[in-house]
């Protein structure tokens, strides 16, 4: 049976730019720029989102600092290599950019509703890691492992919150879940042997809800959406 893989891995993201382009690779002659795209959450925060795209898709003035962007694509990752050392990168993958004037009735609809939603079908991959914030908060992390075309996958991390996070705690690897959330950024702080201190940013989906999908087509479903918009 065909599978859609698109399916597995969906996204919308409404925000601003707010970087030139910079290259990222080429393919088969096709060449790949990433630029940052600015997010802003129901709690007025913002996330700082980088966004792959081929160059058949953008031009300078699509991508003029400042402009207000609609990207339709997928969450994605690769690893790359430094001084022998793998490392997960994950970015946005864009399919499809858009501006307000290019869109339908129904799709600005739909941009008023949310701003940043993704969508994943995927397998565990990772034993989750269950644990409490010193002010009592429940998290669970998860790596999914999403299939894509050409026997690729994506790994993504994502974090779970409250009673998801209890219900992740016990999910065995292997278990195939659906989850809805949100693409986050989040600041922290590397710190080497020699003691000096790297400011960086990871990237992870934010869940909201999260369902367990098993082979008799019987989904268990638990959502927690008031305690996401919290986890900054």
């Amino acid at each position: 049976m065909d599978t859609n893989y698109s399916d597995n891995n969906h996204l919308i993201l409404v925000g601003k730019v707010t970087s030139e382009k910079r290259f990222s690779h080429e393919t088969y002659g096709e060449k790949f720029y990433i630029f940052d795209m600015e997010v802003t959450r129901l709690s007025d925060t913002t996330d700082i989102i980088p966004v792959t795209a081929s160059e058949r898709i953008i031009n300078d003035d699509l991508l003029a600092i400042g402009n207000k962007l609609i990207v339709k694509g997928q969450f994605r990752s690769y690893n790359s290599y430094v001084n022998e050392k793998s490392k997960l990168i994950l970015t946005v993958f864009a399919k499809d950019i858009l501006t307000e004037d290019k869109l339908t009735e129904e799709e600005l609809e739909e941009t008023k509703r949310t701003s940043n939603e993704v969508t994943l079908m995927g397998y565990i991959c990772k034993p989750p890691i269950y644990r409490q914030t010193p002010f009592g908060r429940e998290i669970a992390d998860i790596l999914l492992a999403v299939n894509r075309a050409y026997n690729k996958s994506d790994y993504i991390p994502s974090i779970a919150w409250g009673r998801n996070a209890r219900f992740c705690e016990n999910l065995p690897t292997g278990t195939e879940v659906k989850i809805v959330g949100r693409v986050q950024s989040r600041n922290y702080e590397k710190k080497h042997e020699d003691g000096t201190i790297e400011p960086r940013v990871a990237y992870e989906v934010s869940i909201a809800s999260l369902q367990v999908v098993n082979e008799n087509n019987e989904n268990a479903t638990v959502e927690k959406k008031d305690e996401v918009e919290e986890a900054v």
